[in-house]
């Protein structure tokens, strides 16, 4: 068995158990391998020290310090675009929307899900709301018939 440090599209971080490396390669190229936090498919592995064991006694091994300096880690490139004047305008269409959504909702924070379904059951009063969901939580809501949608997400303005 191996456990590997993963990180999904998202940047969000977990780890896994696999059987071996090969294992890990062929759930993933199957989409068998999901973030936990968005059901993102879109997996790699992320670096990881390794855990070197003895046999005789399973205590791990501590790798030697390193004597010379180590190199500076090469810049990682970021995901950079230039966008055309019509994607600008759809940009502004969408932060105008999620804004005015935001503008015009009762903030529930974290009671999203109790109190979609409150509303929807007719415990209260039908209002706008937004607020936070897991994916999961998010997918139950829809499976119970009650609609709800994620806020369109942007960069920030400065970028």
């Amino acid at each position: 068995m191996i456990k590997y440090a993963l990180i999904c599209d998202k940047k969000h971080a977990f780890e896994s158990w696999f059987a071996d490396s090969a294992a890990f390669d062929k759930q993933a190229k199957r989409k068998l391998v999901a973030c936990p936090v968005c059901d993102s498919t879109k997996v790699e592995k992320a670096i990881m020290a390794p855990r070197i064991t003895t046999k005789k006694g399973r205590v791990p091994i501590e790798m030697p310090a390193q004597t010379a300096a180590p190199e500076a880690p090469a810049a990682v490139p970021a995901p950079v675009a230039m966008i055309s004047p019509q994607e600008q305008e759809f940009r502004a269409k969408l932060k105008e929307l999620r804004d005015h959504l935001v503008k015009n909702a009762d903030n529930v924070g974290a009671k999203f899900p109790e109190e979609a379904r409150k509303m929807h059951y007719g415990e209260t009063e039908h209002r706008s709301i937004c607020g936070v969901a897991s994916a999961e939580e998010a997918k139950e809501l829809v499976e119970e018939g009650i609609e709800c949608h994620p806020l369109p997400v942007l960069p920030d303005e400065w970028n």
